[in-house]
């Protein structure tokens, strides 16, 4: 019967992890389904960190002490505090074997066949913090120490055993299992809505982004604005000095854009295809990310090759008229990203700006679809 109850255990977890939909959900199920499976009234899960030599804790699950917090923004432990890791940490292991957990309790353990193998190091947080024993499982990942299961029980409660520490050494492989999976998730993720040449999002990322904006506009009237920008004399270069020297500029412009969007927060910086590029701010006022804009054209012309940008901004801080879609604010933008490469303008055009019979409104909205046609977001270039 214990064998089917931690059979199960192992299955609860691993579904667990695989249903997480973000690395927190994930580690709380890791977490959380190996207090259950050790029945247990506490557990955390933690990562080394080789660089800053300590163990940061990612969650805390279950009963937590007054200083714990669920997911803490900043619980860490340096390494030497923790002798016992010494031996394993900078180890490797064929097949992402590790080594075993092991049982530490706050007062010393009753003598027998079955008590558990104790190490130092633990005992006195176990008192501070009103635990009576844990059992500790290092996670090996990529044949890596890559941090650890702490699992407690508190005082009055059986202490693990010999048979628990060695549960508990399987639960940290199937924690292992999952963690590799949510990276391989995440890294698809990342992929699916990352520019390969330049490393900003891509243009499947802005249409998600927008769409969600969009909708919060509408609901709670925040200010959402958009930031078109068309890379002058890409061409130019590319027949004149190779398409690696234009794949360069392009590479450089996308760092110049992520720098002037980290001065809006809220911000996604994106490569939209070809010579053209986007700043998606949600929440900052319009003119603060006018100012951006400029600041943005201003970086771009002391870039040394190429030939500045084209740059359009609209937003719904502005006089824009009622944003029905997504797609009506990419057109706005659009146009007014036109009418300064058509003026050879140094700085952004504002699309709303120019009273109420504003050229680049007329334009963009002359632009749009028939009612029930669908087009893609960017719509028709004006």
């Amino acid at each position: 019967m214990a064998e089917d109850v931690r059979l199960r255990a192992v299955v609860d977890l691993a579904q667990g992890m695989a249903a997480a939909h973000t690395p927190r959900e994930s580690w709380h199920a890791a977490a959380d389904g190996a207090r259950r499976g050790l029945t247990a009234a506490f557990a955390a899960l933690s990562v080394w960190e080789r660089g800053r030599g300590r163990l940061r804790v990612l969650v805390n699950a279950g009963e937590r002490a007054p200083d714990e917090e669920e997911f803490p923004e900043d619980e860490s432990y340096p390494v030497h505090q923790f002798p016992e890791i010494a031996e394993f940490l900078h180890d490797r292991w064929a097949g992402g074997d590790g080594p075993s957990a092991w049982v530490e309790t706050a007062a010393a353990p009753t003598a027998g066949p079955t008590a558990p193998v104790v190490r130092r190091g633990r005992a006195a947080a176990l008192a501070r913090r009103g635990r009576g024993c844990c059992v500790v499982a290092p996670i090996v990942l990529h044949g890596r120490a890559w941090g650890e299961l702490y699992v407690a029980r508190p005082p009055g409660a059986a202490v693990f055993d010999t048979e628990d520490a060695d549960f508990a050494t399987v639960l940290a492989s199937v924690v292992a299992a999952g963690l590799a999976q949510s990276e391989r998730l995440e890294e698809a993720r990342q992929l699916a809505f990352t520019d390969a040449l330049t490393g900003v999002a891509n243009r499947r990322a802005v249409d998600m982004r927008l769409d969600e904006a969009v909708e919060l506009h509408r609901v709670e009237g925040t200010v959402v604005s958009l930031v078109v920008c068309d890379v002058n004399g890409l061409k130019h270069v590319n027949d004149t000095q190779g398409h690696a020297v234009g794949d360069r500029l392009l590479e450089r412009f996308a760092s110049v854009l992520s720098l002037c969007g980290a001065m809006l927060p809220g911000t996604l910086a994106a490569r939209l295809g070809g010579d053209e590029f986007c700043l998606l701010a949600v929440g900052p006022e319009a003119d603060e990310v006018v100012r951006v804009a400029g600041e943005l054209c201003r970086r771009a012309e002391e870039l040394r090759i190429g030939e500045g940008v084209a740059c359009g901004v609209a937003s719904t801080g502005d006089p824009i008229g009622a944003l029905r879609s997504a797609r009506r604010l990419f057109r706005l933008a659009d146009a007014a990203q036109y009418r300064a490469k058509a003026a050879r303008a140094d700085r952004p055009v504002v699309a709303g700006r120019d009273g109420p019979d504003d050229p680049v409104v007329r334009l963009a909205d002359a632009s749009a679809p028939p009612a029930g046609e669908r087009r893609s977001i960017r719509g028709r270039r004006p």
